[in-house]
């Protein structure tokens, strides 16, 4: 295994691919770079001696400028370097992209969930969902009453854990609670015995719908707008409050912007008009069930790899995030592409200092003035309340050898591949056209998923290198660990181990591959994720208010 990396020939520093001791001599280039400190694997050390001010380059292009004198075999930090990233600007040109070879896909197809405007889903979802926090209680209520009397219920292990705690307790037996081990259960996946086709009742609760800005509400309806028109979903059951900013009506309009002819059910109860919260939760139970009669009877048929959406992510990104992880997940990205399937890239934070080749790989130049126009807007949003792009990454992030949000992004974008952009899709905008799409989000791990999903994300590829068990309600989220170690420390969430890249053990396009097949094999209901066997259905809309 090589011990370090130059990911680009005009980077000027390298990755330390293992921990290095200081005074560790390094051949590179026919010359000997001698380590002046540690370096902790993942993070990079200067190839020459720089002088304050001058730019560190990473991935081939401007990711920091030095504070002060960095020598050769230095490692760069926080303290040594600071953010910075080249300046965008107008689509100049047009990229030429060769596309992968897929004839081993051509005539390949999932079994999915073929619905009537022509979409296909990996899962088939029924939603409950409340336009205003206040009817969150009652939600709840429902959830309840459904996941115990469908088998939609999680696993109890927890529960009877307690029990024999409480029992210990009153047997006066405090030393045997200190020494008292739960044994390891494994999540159960899909429990329902009820309905053989429905994957799950969902409940999309939140604290938004009144109380915000007008803007806010309309925003939180188109989402949930994207989230019912999802092909996972075969339709939803609706609670309102009645004298909310979010009403039934923006929810049904956005609906009809998404779909004129939108045709699934959706069952809406107002509870300011019910004769009772009994009357209505007992009511929407009742309609909810024989709806669920209906949804049981859509089966998965073959459906050709073009109707799969992947949403590209990642969090808790480390030092090997650039390298291994989302480099793969880009080259699977490519594959889809060419297979005429539809990607989208997020995190528009975390795209400062790639915007020039994201803009020059647009198909249009109307869809590269609509990115240079979010952007630029984004960016000033966050520095009028004293923040910044510069301030994205996290602890976690820069502990890990991302120093810069340079750094960060650089490695980010390579979730995308290398592929055409065909559009770019404001929050809450849902995809109209094949190929990569750039969506407008937070860098927020849950927030940019729920708009992943929301604007049509049938399966997502989420990318960490320090662990996070963030799922979704109804999509599928793959999690890819970035090292072995990773892998190995967390297996009940980590569903790909991508570390063999950083090992030496298969390519990128190798581990592209394999990510490919797994999708598939996920698509088809084959396998559950560790994030779906853990029940992590995490749902957070975004206000649009300044969130990195």
């Amino acid at each position: 295994m090589n011990t370090f990396l130059q990911i680009h020939p005009d980077d000027n520093v390298l990755v330390a691919l293992q921990d290095l001791q200081s005074g560790t001599e390094i051949g590179f280039n026919g010359s000997t770079i001698k380590l002046l400190k540690n370096v902790p694997a993942k993070h990079k050390f200067m190839i020459a001696d720089v002088q304050a001010g001058d730019p560190i380059i990473m991935y081939g292009v401007l990711v920091g400028k030095a504070n002060e004198p960095v020598h050769k075999g230095e490692v760069i930090t926080i303290s040594n370097i600071r953010h910075d990233a080249n300046a965008f600007h107008e689509k100049e040109g047009n990229i030429e992209w060769k596309k992968p070879d897929v004839s081993k896909w051509k005539t390949r197809t999932f079994n999915g969930f073929h619905r009537k405007d022509g979409q296909v889903g990996t899962r088939n979802y029924w939603l409950v969902i409340p336009l205003v926090f206040c009817e969150n209680r009652n939600v709840g209520v429902i959830k309840t009453a459904f996941e115990k009397g469908l088998g939609f219920a999680p696993t109890e292990v927890y529960n009877e854990q307690v029990q024999d705690l409480v029992s210990l307790y009153k047997q006066g037996n405090v030393a045997a609670i200190k020494e008292y081990k739960a044994e390891a259960m494994a999540a159960a996946g899909k429990r329902n015995t009820v309905f053989s086709n429905i994957d799950g009742i969902k409940f999309l609760t939140h604290e938004g719908g009144c109380g915000g800005t007008r803007q806010d509400a309309d925003a939180l309806c188109a989402l949930l707008a994207g989230y019912i028109h999802h092909p996972n979903v075969a339709g939803a059951t609706i609670l309102s409050l009645g004298c909310q900013h979010a009403q039934v009506s923006i929810l049904q309009a956005s609906l009809q912007r998404l779909n004129p002819a939108f045709d699934k059910p959706l069952l809406v109860f107002e509870q300011q008009k019910s004769a009772s919260e009994y009357a209505m939760l007992s009511d929407a139970i009742k309609e909810t069930f024989l709806a669920l009669i209906e949804a049981d009877k859509i089966t998965r048929q073959p459906a050709p790899l073009s109707k799969l959406v992947i949403g590209l992510e990642c969090g808790g990104s480390d030092g090997f995030s650039g390298i291994s992880a989302n480099p793969a997940v880009g080259h699977t990205s490519d594959l889809l592409v060419a297979l005429g399937g539809t990607s989208i890239l997020s995190e528009f934070p975390e795209l400062c200092g790639v915007e020039q080749e994201l803009i020059n790989r647009c198909v249009e130049k109307d869809t590269s003035d609509k990115f240079i126009r979010i952007m630029r807007a984004y960016e000033s949003k966050a520095e009028s309340v004293g923040s910044g792009f510069y301030m994205n990454p996290s602890p976690g992030n820069i502990k890990d050898g991302l120093i810069t949000d340079a750094i960060k992004s650089a490695g980010a974008a390579k979730k995308g591949g290398i592929s055409p952009v065909t559009d770019v899709l404001d929050y809450t905008e849902y995809v109209k056209k094949p190929g990569l799409n750039l969506l407008c989000t937070p860098g927020n791990d849950v927030e940019s998923t729920s708009a992943e999903v929301g604007s049509g994300a049938n399966i997502v590829l989420f990318t960490t290198g320090l662990g996070t068990p963030t799922g979704n309600p109804i999509a599928p989220v793959v999690k890819l660990a970035t090292n072995t170690k990773l892998a190995q420390r967390m297996p009940d969430i980590i569903d790909i181990n991508t570390g063999t890249i950083i090992s030496g053990e298969k390519s990128i396009e190798e581990m592209g591959e394999e990510i490919m097949e797994f999708v598939i094999r996920t698509a088809n209901g084959e396998v559950h994720t560790k994030a779906e066997l853990l029940n992590q259905d995490d749902f957070i809309p975004w206000k649009r208010g300044v969130s990195l």
